[in-house]
């Protein structure tokens, strides 16, 4: 995240009190964004505001700081409930909040964020930017529903296509069509209908790439432990197509894991599986499928951004994006 913008996050937040209680509830609401972070959505949304005409110095731009602060919040509030429903050891490269401070501090301090999150979009003064976080907000949370659901009720009973549905819920609107929406938004223009069906495919795209640096990652780099979606039973394309073909032994052996809860899984059989679907053909298809995403979400938006009033964004945008659908970390 840029320094100008975490600032503008961290000036939202309280900075503490005489009470050490409340020191340490504002030390823990500081404590993701602080952490870092590529803040790759924020940085979409103001690229796209550029893109549309909304120069840095304007009040345009500064309402689309204010929305890219926003985003911010919400990807944390929504990183420390997320890391809480999955049992995640780590975030960015240290202990989950609730592993330092137990599961209600860190559910309250995620709700706390949130109220923060509706601040700075206030403070944006964006027409339309409200209903469009409600949106956004709404499509994540039934993302989430899917892919926590699969989990709690041991459905594996799944395909690819599934797994689609979940991610374009669950990653494609907060990560891609909403933040070229909110930067359209700021700069006053109207957002390209084909914003969505990009979105779509480069969301998928981009939760496709994680999930295979999460088996195959730099743990140095990647920010979370490496092989923890097995460790938390999560249905990624690898895993579904993996399944499809599985020797029928291999297959019995996951499954069992698989109706374990995290810390009852056996790590040393745990290891093998991971073994497994990085030697299978399920980690090329799924990359193969994150690159044809890719490619058709670039150019659905290089056409959508052909007669930008701000050339030199959109290609910045772009930029942005392409980095986005084929990170390696």
């Amino acid at each position: 995240m840029r320094e100008e913008l975490l600032s503008r996050v961290l000036s939202l937040l309280p900075t503490g009190e005489a009470r050490p209680e409340l020191q340490a509830y504002a030390d823990m609401l500081r404590d993701y964004p602080l952490r870092g972070g590529k803040g790759i959505r924020s940085e979409l949304l103001l690229a796209s505001a550029r893109a549309h005409g909304a120069a840095p110095g304007t009040p345009a731009y500064e309402g689309a700081l204010w929305l890219a602060a926003a985003l911010e919040l919400f990807q944390n509030w929504v990183l420390i409930h997320d890391d809480i429903e999955d049992d995640s050891e780590e975030r960015r490269g240290k202990p989950a909040l609730h592993r330092l401070h137990g599961v209600p501090l860190a559910i309250n301090a995620g709700d706390a964020l949130h109220i923060y999150m509706w601040e700075a979009v206030l403070r944006s003064g964006v027409p339309g930017a409200m209903p469009e976080f409600l949106h956004m907000i709404h499509r994540t949370a039934e993302g989430q529903h899917l892919d926590l659901s699969w989990v709690e009720h041991r459905e594996w009973n799944l395909r690819a296509e599934d797994y689609v549905q979940m991610v374009e819920l669950k990653t494609a609107h907060y990560t891609v069509i909403s933040p070229l929406r909110l930067g359209a938004m700021a700069a006053g223009a109207q957002p390209d209908p084909a914003f969505t069906e990009a979105g779509l495919a480069l969301g998928t795209a981009f939760q496709i790439r994680d999930d295979v640096l999460n088996l195959a990652g730099d743990p140095a780099k990647y920010g979370k432990e490496i092989g923890g979606d097995l460790l938390e039973g999560k249905r990624t394309m690898i895993v579904l197509r993996w399944l499809e073909d599985a020797p029928e032994e291999q297959r019995h052996i996951f499954l069992q894991q698989m109706r374990r809860g995290r810390t009852d899984k056996d790590e040393a059989v745990i290891a093998d599986i991971h073994a497994w679907l990085l030697a299978s053909g399920s980690v090329t298809q799924a990359q193969d499928c994150a690159h044809a995403q890719a490619a058709r979400g670039l150019a659905l938006l290089e056409d959508a951004f052909r007669h930008a009033a701000d050339p030199q964004a959109a290609r910045e945008l772009l930029t942005v994006i392409r980095a986005l659908a084929t990170r390696e970390a």
